[in-house]
């Protein structure tokens, strides 16, 4: 296993389901997104969306953990919560990979970043946590990801000197072609990186 400083980012995309995120503490720094906090608690937690923040902020997990998020009328009332200055208006899971970014790590492992709906024609929503609070219904459409992708891009042109890894389901799963040009990107599968890091998959 290599001495260069590892992290990953976790989105929240079904595509990482079977990652046990403890497993991976071991090797690195963990940067998550939004519900995450409910069953784990990342080194830094990045929640952006006001609902959410609602949500972490009645469990008091602010008090304990790390936690991430644009400066805003809610998030300046609580001295708990960490701002991002600059605000740049990204998503949670882009604004996460950011961070990391920005924390010098030579390498960043991304899981759960999809970029694409379930079901047959890509339409239903894609989400580890659809169906709970403050999510889409499993049966509801999925969320447009091309200003996910774009901020994606953004954030590994500009770590040119950053290694990411995009961890995919499998060989057959969605490229966007806004990353197909990022030549400081490359795209394994989850079987590669559970062996890669000796972890056990969780029962799907």
């Amino acid at each position: 296993m290599s001495n260069k400083k590892v992290a990953f980012v976790l989105g929240n995309g079904t595509s990482r389901k079977i990652i046990n995120p403890f497993d991976l503490k071991q090797h690195g720094k963990i940067y998550g997104c939004n519900a995450l906090f409910r069953t784990f608690a990342p080194d830094y937690l990045v929640a952006v969306d006001t609902k959410m923040i609602m949500e972490i902020q009645k469990t008091n997990y602010q008090h304990k953990h790390e936690v991430w998020s644009n400066p805003n009328k809610l998030t300046k009332q609580d001295p708990n919560i960490n701002k991002f200055n600059p605000n740049k208006g990204w998503s949670s899971g882009p604004t996460a990979l950011h961070m990391a970014s920005m924390h010098d790590n030579a390498e960043i492992y991304i899981l759960g970043f999809d970029y694409v709906g379930l079901g047959k024609d890509n339409e239903l929503v894609n989400n580890i946590y659809s169906g709970t609070q403050n999510y889409k219904n499993i049966n509801d459409r999925a969320t447009y990801y091309g200003n996910w992708q774009r901020q994606t891009m953004a954030c590994i042109n500009q770590f040119v000197r950053t290694k990411y890894i995009r961890v995919t389901e499998n060989e057959e799963s969605y490229i966007p072609d806004t990353l197909k040009d990022c030549k400081n990107l490359k795209h394994i599968t989850i079987d590669s990186f559970i062996d890669f890091f000796g972890i056990t998959p969780l029962k799907s």
